[in-house]
């Protein structure tokens, strides 16, 4: 059986969307997934540590084994991107939960992704 955890550091982020649903669909029921939000400087040290970059990102994505991965979402570097996406600050943390889970299918950016991300944000109403 498959596993399904929402964690939080922070107070404020996206109780409401359908993670759990959304992920059976990209990544099928037997994937375990972890999905943690974290503050920005909470962010910017994971991103330090785990590719040497300097800045606070919306999201990170560890695939772990075939079947087992964890997403990291960070809402308040997110907020000021939503706009530029034309999303609610919802709407967009929802396309970054689905970006890290396309990231875990072992896809990269480009093209197909790009079609994936509308694909999904079409199929759950995101916006």
């Amino acid at each position: 059986m498959s596993t399904f955890t929402i964690t939080s550091t922070i107070k404020k982020y996206p109780k409401r969307l359908p993670y759990e649903v959304i992920k059976e669909k990209v990544l099928g029921k037997n994937y375990n997934l972890s999905l943690v939000f974290v503050g920005k400087k909470r962010a910017a040290t994971i991103n330090k540590q785990s590719r040497n970059k300097t800045y606070s990102p919306n999201v990170l994505s560890f695939p772990l084994t075939d079947t087992e991965g964890e997403i990291i979402i960070c809402p308040d570097t997110a907020v000021a991107e939503a706009k530029k996406f034309n999303l609610t600050h919802n709407g967009y943390i929802a396309f970054l939960f689905i970006h890290g889970l396309l990231h875990l299918k072992g896809h990269d950016h480009g093209d197909t992704m790009d079609k994936l991300e509308r694909k999904y944000l079409n199929a759950f109403n995101i916006k």
